[in-house]
């Protein structure tokens, strides 16, 4: 039974093989539009790209060491090119020779100090030496640099951020997560960067209604004179400020992304005054 389950299952993999080449005559795969498939320089196999190899394969393709392609139409196997040399079909309106990327106009172009292709147009964006990361073009001198960023994983799902088909979002802290992620977390409510605690968008419009909420909220009694020490989270500013359960709002920048740092400092009540004794009279002499 069980080598017959593992024929059904091979059978199909082999099924969903031919279905996946047939289609790449036509459109090439849900990546890239493309008419050719790639010889995997790591296991030999045909596959129409690197992401549908990692995904069927146990490793990953390295796509710069692909040295041969099979055309999708002739099958003719040849050095990998933009043009087939038996049938003249071209591989793909984009080719690049140091990635190997085969796909439809998209504007790309190579960046080299990022070692691939980005998709452009080129004049759009500009290389950062410090980020390590080509970024739009209106972000030059208009955002923090924060040393190779893109080399980093996304904090959110821990995936690669450098080489992902997954756009970024820069956040003003100068961090990097996938865009998709960046969805996700605002849809939670979540408002701060993982990785730094700073607020991942102009959050002043939500002060403003903690700033109300809080003034019609007022302590209980044996709380309104209590203080608290915080660090904020955006501007590090450490300061000692009023308690309330709501938030604790920064003195220095008027933020509420705060953190408590120690426990409450209650005012001393002041000592009453103390009325001064009386003193025993001696009885007056009689006269």
């Amino acid at each position: 039974m069980f080598a017959d389950r593992q024929k059904y299952h091979r059978r199909r993999r082999r099924r969903r093989r031919r279905r996946r080449r047939r289609m790449a005559s036509l459109v090439g795969c849900e990546h890239y539009v493309r008419r050719c498939l790639l010889k995997a320089p790591c296991c030999g196999k045909a596959y129409v790209c690197r992401l549908c190899h990692d995904a069927e394969e146990d490793h990953q393709m390295d796509r710069f060491l692909v040295k041969e392609v099979q055309c999708s139409v002739c099958t003719t196997v040849q050095q990998a090119q933009q043009t087939c040399v038996e049938c003249n079909v071209a591989f793909g309106e984009y080719y690049c020779d140091i990635c190997h990327l085969f796909d439809k106009d998209k504007k790309q172009y190579h960046c080299q100090p990022c070692g691939i292709c980005r998709i452009g147009p080129r004049e759009k964006y500009f290389h950062c030496e410090k980020c390590n990361l080509c970024l739009a073009g209106d972000l030059r001198g208009n955002h923090k640099c924060v040393e190779n960023v893109s080399r980093q994983n996304c904090p959110v799902c821990m995936e690669d951020i450098h080489t992902s088909r997954i756009g970024a979002q820069i956040l003003p802290c100068g961090h990097l997560l996938h865009k998709t992620c960046f969805d996700d977390m605002v849809q939670t409510g979540a408002y701060r960067c993982p990785l730094c605690m700073h607020s991942a968008w102009n959050m002043e419009h939500n002060w403003e209604q903690m700033d109300k909420e809080i003034t019609q909220s007022p302590m209980p009694t044996e709380y309104q004179d209590a203080t608290v020490k915080i660090i904020c989270n955006d501007c590090q500013t450490h300061c000692t400020v009023p308690f309330h359960v709501l938030g604790m709002k920064c003195s220095g920048c008027g933020s509420y992304n705060t953190a408590q740092n120690g426990g409450l400092i209650r005012q001393s009540p002041e000592p009453q005054p103390q009325e001064p004794e009386q003193q025993p009279q001696s009885p007056l002499p009689e006269p």
